[in-house]
């Protein structure tokens, strides 16, 4: 927030040289300084013809010249923002009496003249932004009487600042953006050597050191400090405290470290000094302080304060509201908790308000409805509870409001927007409030954008909706709406650029095409019951997943702008057309009735990262031209017929994270090259195909899979020992959110992959990140089970079963500590279980059935939650809970062979017996309850059951991002 210097506003007022154009000076100008100027026009390329004026006599009447009353002599020459270029020549040095000099934001080619060191009577210069480059000559240390010096630019460069310690005189200095890394420490020495200096702005300029203390101190007149980051990619990175002879500074005005990298805490100083209006520290990830410390200080005349994205924590103090001068205030994106203080309502000069992703708690303060010049109000992403009140209807001035992600509940009414004339942002989603509004509200404003997603609107579409002609954005997602949408809206909505009524109930046929904006980007109608042929649309992103659409996919869909496109989970029939759009990146056709092959054209979309095509009747081989789809991360085309081999140009999908080519009718071996092409890939689903031959052993060179499957095909051989070697399976896993989101601006593809367990095919898709898995069952393999499997702690899925495996159990099965489901069924095992693994106590789903096991089960620790079915098909297994039982179980009980209790036996003894038996008898009934109840009650309600594995999933989601 950079202000025009007071200091220099004086200056001008007091010399009568403040200059925006000719003059009406009746000086006639010095016939020397004159001939000055023509040479140096003669030297610019003016293409433009903005120094037309430059001719006749008088040189003071012309453009941005300036004279003096008494000599004639040529004191000003203001040039800024002409687009003139090419060279300055060095006659200017002639005018002897040019005090003012300004060429900023030009054209000027090469490096800033030496000779403007000559110009030794300037006070004023500016050449920021004109086009210069390279090195800043330090010889314009020998200007002694300037006061004002901006060569703010990215094109220039400093070494040093020793030149700039000869400036005794001055005021203003601005070098926003030249590039001073190799300046070093010594900046700051340097410049506490010029005693006048008022404004110093060195914004993006890559410094890196910051003195923490100075022997001496000369930054007496100091008022403005810009060290901020105005562009992301041109920052300071200090990595150090705040200095602490800066709290010192009492002249301070304005402060504006933003974006730095300091560190430490916020000196409590900062709220003595006098003076200070405005103090930003913003983006500073690192720097803390306690709330109820900071704003326990006097603040005395601070307007602005921007600490967002700071590590503030604590609660907001009373004091707070003591603040009165503040008219901006930003703690956004901080740890600050507790409730906002009804004193903030004192504040009556804010007009900005910001206090988004915080952990505030409580009601929102009716006391918000003094501050009656409040324009922004952002109390987004929190955990505020209450009522919101209705005094906030009285802020006339408001323009944003934005109350979003909290947990709010309660009514909305008319009197909430009483008189919000000026209102055009309102976000309250992601809230339980409920809107109770007349069908005949006429609403005092007119919206720009409107975001009461999951807010209770229905069940009628929102009629006063009818009268806003401005709105762009409508985000109306999960409100309750049954209705159709009515006629009148498709009146009002060609302003809309953004339009979002996913999942709610809308039925009905849409108009095609639909009426929105020419440059309408996102449009979600998801989850609803449209029904109807897809309705064109000139959009970057179309969701109309999940609904009732019919009919073919439109041939000239996706031909300009659209790049998200999902059309999953309608009745779409016919073939995918040829000419589909070549601009998509993301591409959802799943959950159809699609028929026919895969068009090879799809090797045109040359951008495409997410393809998916699951879920249809599509034949055919994969098209070799896929092979230039090299950007995919994500390729689904599972659950159709297709045929054929995976084509060899295949080889070079660097980015491709999920390979889903399960339930076709592929046939051939696995590729070698699967393990150099696929670098990155995390999922691999081959099952229900006819691939036969080995597992190839180049799958350990897949360092990031997650989860192998290869079920159900004809593979032979045995198990590679390299299985152990996968490399994200010998860890716990973190959660990455690009395994189950692939993102498209705001938009989202959600992933997910089907996992047999325990016999049930499972969905995942939140918990996706979390999974490793292993299925090759229903195969041809033989062989033992390689020890080295063990390797891989992270596995939670692992199944073998339907093979014709021999040997044992690894002993150290028990290795693999994350285990959920073991499935070792119908194989040719041997020998005993175990011992150990009845230590896998996340174990829930264990079978080994029909195989030729033998020995004692080891019912204990986790294993007694399993019931006989688990081990069924082994004749040499005994012990519970089988009905054999061991040969020795008559010893270890303490019987003789007749049934008879042995000598010494008392009746304690019978009580143990009692204890044991009663304890396997809960266990058998809990574990019973356990798996009916849940049964019954989804068979009674089955929406419940979708309910329930979504709690289940969200418990396991966090259970692990606390664990991790």
């Amino acid at each position: 927030m950079e202000t025009f210097p007071a200091f220099l506003l004086i200056f001008f007022l007091l010399t009568g040289e403040l200059v925006c154009g000719g003059t009406a000076q009746l000086v006639h100008c010095n016939t020397a300084d004159r001939e000055v100027l023509l040479d140096f026009k003669m030297g610019l390329e003016d293409s433009e013809n903005r120094l037309s004026s430059w001719h006749g006599s008088n040189c003071c009447h012309w453009w941005g010249i300036a004279c003096d009353n008494v000599t004639g002599a040529v004191i000003t020459i203001n040039l800024p923002n002409l687009n003139l270029g090419w060279q300055i020549k060095p006659s200017l040095t002639k005018l002897k009496s040019l005090t003012y000099l300004d060429l900023s934001s030009n054209t000027f080619n090469g490096s800033i003249p030496d000779f403007f060191s000559f110009l030794e009577n300037l006070q004023y210069l500016n050449l920021s932004h004109a086009g210069f480059s390279g090195a800043i000559p330090p010889n314009l240390g020998n200007l002694s009487s300037l006061q004002f010096l901006d060569v703010s630019s990215s094109s220039l460069n400093v070494d040093n600042f020793e030149w700039l310690t000869a400036l005794v005189s001055l005021k203003y200095l601005s070098m926003n953006f030249v590039d001073l890394s190799k300046v070093g420490i010594g900046w700051v020495v340097a410049l506490n050597k010029l005693p006048f200096l008022v404004e110093l702005h060195l914004a993006g300029c890559r410094l890196s050191n910051f003195i923490y203390s100075l022997p001496s101190f000369n930054f007496s007149s100091l008022a403005v400090l810009d060290l901020g980051c105005h562009f992301a990619y041109k920052c300071n990175n200090f990595y150090s405290k705040l200095p602490n002879w800066l709290q010192n500074v009492s002249s301070l005005v304005s402060v504006d470290i933003s974006h730095s990298n300091l560190r430490g805490r916020i000196p409590l100083g900062f709220s003595e000094l006098p003076n200070l209006k405005s103090l930003d520290l913003h983006g500073n990830e690192n720097l803390s302080a306690s709330c109820s410390q900071l704003f326990h200080g006097s603040w005395k005349k601070i307007e602005i304060l921007d600490f967002s994205s700071t590590k503030l924590h604590g609660r907001l103090p009373t004091s707070f509201g003591n603040m009165t001068s503040l008219f901006f205030i930003d703690l956004s994106w901080n740890g600050i908790k507790g409730e906002i203080p009804n004193s903030l309502g004192h504040l009556k000069n804010l007009t900005h308000l910001y206090l988004d992703h915080n952990l505030l708690q409580g009601p929102i303060p009716a006391s918000i409805g003094n501050l009656k010049h409040l324009a922004y109000l952002g109390l987004s992403l929190n955990k505020l509870n209450g009522t919101l009140p209705e005094s906030l209807g009285l802020l006339s001035e408001l323009y944003y409001l934005d109350v979003s992600v909290n947990e709010l509940t309660g009514v909305i009414s008319e009197a909430h927007f009483l008189m919000l004339s000026k209102l055009k942002y309102l976000l309250l989603s992601t809230n339980s409030l409920i809107f109770n509004i007349s069908s005949n509200w006429v609403p005092p404003f007119q919206i720009l954008q409107l975001d009461i997603g999951s807010c209770h609107l229905g069940p009628s579409f929102p009629i006063w909706l009818r009268s806003q002609k401005e709105i762009y954005a409508l985000h109306l997602s999960n409100c309750s709406i049954s209705d159709p949408i009515p006629n009148w809206f498709w009146g009002i909505s060609g302003s809309i650029r953004l339009l979002d009524v996913s999942s709610n109930h809308l039925e009905g046929h849409l108009p095609n095409p639909l009426n929105l904006s020419p440059i309408a980007e996102v449009v979600d109608l998801s989850n609803n019951h449209f029904e109807g042929t897809i309705p064109l649309l000139d959009v970057s992103a179309l969701e109309l997943s999940n609904n009732q659409f019919s009919g073919p996919v439109p041939k000239n869909i996706g031909q300009n702008r659209l790049i998200f496109l999902s059309l999953s989970g309608n009745q779409l029939t016919g073939a995918i057309p040829t000419s589909i759009g070549s601009n998509l990146e993301l591409l959802d056709l799943s959950r159809n009735n699609l028929t026919g092959s895969i068009p090879s054209s799809i090797g045109n979309c040359v951008e495409l990262e997410v393809l998916d095509l699951r879920n249809n009747n599509l034949s055919g081989g994969i098209p070799r031209a896929m092979g230039e789809l090299r950007g995919l991360s994500t390729l689904h085309l599972g659950k159709n017929r297709l045929s054929g081999e995976i084509p060899s140009s295949f080889q070079h999908f660097p980015y491709l994270e999920t390979l889903d080519f399960a339930n076709n009718m592929l046939t051939g071996t696995i590729p070698p090259w699967i393990g150099e092409a696929f670098p990155s890939l995390r999922i691999l689903s081959l099952r229900s195909n006819k691939f036969f031959g080995e597992i190839p052993l180049a799958i350990l060179n897949l360092c990031s899979l997650q989860i192998l499957d290869l079920a159900e095909n004809q593979l032979n051989g045995s198990i590679p020992a390299t299985f152990g070697g996968l490399k994200a399976m010998n860890h716990l896993q973190n959660v990455s959110n690009s395994l189950f989101y692939d993102s498209y601006k705001e938009y989202t593809y959600q992933q997910y992959i089907y996992v047999i367990k325990n016999g049930l095919e499972l969905q995942y898709t939140k918990t996706l990140a979390l999974l490793t898995s292993i299925d090759i069952s229903g195969n041809n393999l033989y062989g033992e089970i390689p020890k080295e499997i063990t390797k891989l702690v992270g596995l939670e899925v692992l199944n073998l079963s339907r093979n014709h495996i021999s040997g044992q159990i690894p002993e150290n099965i028990s290795e693999l500590r994350q285990l959920l489901s073991l499935d070792l069924a119908s194989n040719r095992l041997s020998g005993p279980i175990p011992q150990s693994m009845s230590s896998l106590t996340f174990l829930g789903s264990l079978n080994v059935s029909n195989n030729n096991l033998s020995g004692r089960i080891p019912f204990q620790g986790q294993m007694t939650t399993f019931s006989s079915s688990s081990f069924a098909g082994n004749s040499g297994l005994c012990g519970d809970p089988l009905a054999l039982k061991c040969s020795d179980d008559d010893s270890i009980n303490g019987r003789s062979n007749d049934g008879s209790h042995g000598e010494g036996k008392d009746e304690a003894d019978e009580g143990n017996v009692f204890i044991d038996k009663w304890f396997y008898l809960t266990v058998g009934l809990g574990f019973a309850v356990g798996l009916l109840l849940p049964y019954l009650i989804f068979s009674i309600k089955r929406s419940w059951g979708g309910v329930y594995f979504a709690f289940v999933e969200m418990i396991v989601f966090r259970l692990s991002s606390s664990k991790n």
